[in-house]
């Protein structure tokens, strides 16, 4: 089956609803309380209709089926708020991934081509649903005073944006930009939730730091590759210290026979290296 690239066709009134959202994040801003829960989903639905315009995502049905299936069956033991939960694949080669507020995760294939097995993959989504779970970036745009708010979320979710001719066009409109990173003290969070939701799930959460491992040394031999996701989640050494030590303390019997590895994740990763390149940024 050939594959379908969903790619961002931009709409006349692009920039006038990306504005409209600049509003909504400002008002939840000035109102100096956290966003309701169904506020939250209503932000994050409309920050995932302008990603989805904006970015090319992988339609392919195989692909598609696999990356919602190990989403899911993270994302059911780790929040209590009834999110209907949207998982996709980027056709970027960089190495990135990120989640929108209301439950919205995106992964890059890129990410998934260097993940060596299954469990790395689903730690970097428990990570990803850890921000959502624990509201960061709800937070963290309601921290910021100014009406360019919402298109610091849209920066902070996806750098890339901003350089895009519609994110050009909002971004003069609007005024200067911030640059959002997650702090230390978010970044423990997901980490500690994503080897929680792992380990509920019967994943080994030793992917965690295992992955983390991967990501330093394609630093190290790359770093142009993991350039967007070291944008908003800021890694170093410590990070896989203190996984590893949480993971030391999970009772022996809770995680035996938790998975490391499936068919299933590498017939998904050999179905997603098979489809066509995405065209190379001049």
């Amino acid at each position: 089956m050939p594959a379908e690239i969903v790619s961002g066709a931009r709409s006349p009134g692009e920039s006038r609803r990306l504005l409209s959202l600049v509003a909504i994040a400002a008002a939840f801003s000035l109102t100096g309380c956290l966003a309701s829960t169904q506020q939250e989903v209503q932000l994050g639905a409309d920050y995932a209709a302008q990603i989805n315009r904006q970015l090319p995502l992988v339609g392919d049905p195989e692909v598609s089926r696999y990356i919602t299936k190990l989403g899911d069956s993270l994302s059911k033991v780790a929040d209590d708020r009834s999110l209907t939960w949207h998982f996709y694949v980027v056709d970027q080669p960089e190495i990135n991934a990120f989640a929108v507020p209301g439950g919205y995760v995106y992964v890059n294939r890129g990410l998934v081509e260097r993940a060596e097995n299954m469990s790395q993959l689903a730690g970097v989504i428990g990570h990803e649903i850890g921000h959502v779970v624990k509201r960061h970036s709800v937070k963290q745009m309601q921290k910021s005073q100014e009406a360019n708010a919402g298109i610091a979320g849209i920066c902070l979710f996806v750098p890339s944006f901003c350089n895009s001719e519609a994110g050009a066009a909002v971004v003069q409109g609007t005024g200067a930009i911030v640059f959002s990173k997650f702090s230390r003290e978010d970044e423990a969070q997901a980490d500690q939730e994503g080897v929680i939701f792992t380990t509920r799930a019967h994943i080994d959460p030793h992917g965690i730091p295992s992955m983390f491992r991967i990501l330093l040394n394609e630093r190290k031999t790359n770093p142009g590759a993991v350039q967007a996701l070291l944008a908003s989640h800021p890694l170093e050494e410590d990070r896989i210290t203190a996984t590893n030590q949480q993971i030391a303390k999970i009772p022996p019997a809770q995680l035996h026979g938790v998975s490391v590895d499936s068919p299933d994740f590498q017939a998904f990763k050999r179905r997603l290296m098979s489809l066509p390149r995405p065209p190379v940024k001049k």
